[in-house]
């Protein structure tokens, strides 16, 4: 029951997550941040949650899903070095 209640809770409070916490003048975003914070805390975030998501996959049974998942993210990011970039140096 308890696996049940988190497997429903946490995409809702993800979702809260990445949209009150940004980096002001974020390029991928609006521009707005309704709480701003620095860029490495943006970019934990981001990692934490999306990685987190497919650790779930893993931890769930479903290992090929989450190695799959594991791996699109770092493409994702490799192809967003100019990004990284940015949200490091604010």
């Amino acid at each position: 029951m308890v696996a049940l209640g988190l497997a429903m809770a946490l995409p809702f409070i993800a979702a809260a997550l990445w949209g009150t916490f940004a980096v002001r003048g974020d390029p991928s975003r609006s521009g707005r941040a309704p709480v701003p914070v620095p860029g490495a805390v943006r970019l934990v975030l981001e990692l934490a949650i999306l990685f987190g998501g497919a650790a779930g996959f893993y931890a769930a049974g479903h290992t090929t899903t989450g190695v799959v998942i594991t791996l699109l993210i770092a493409i994702s990011y490799a192809f967003s070095l100019d990004r990284l970039g940015w949200l490091l140096k604010q």
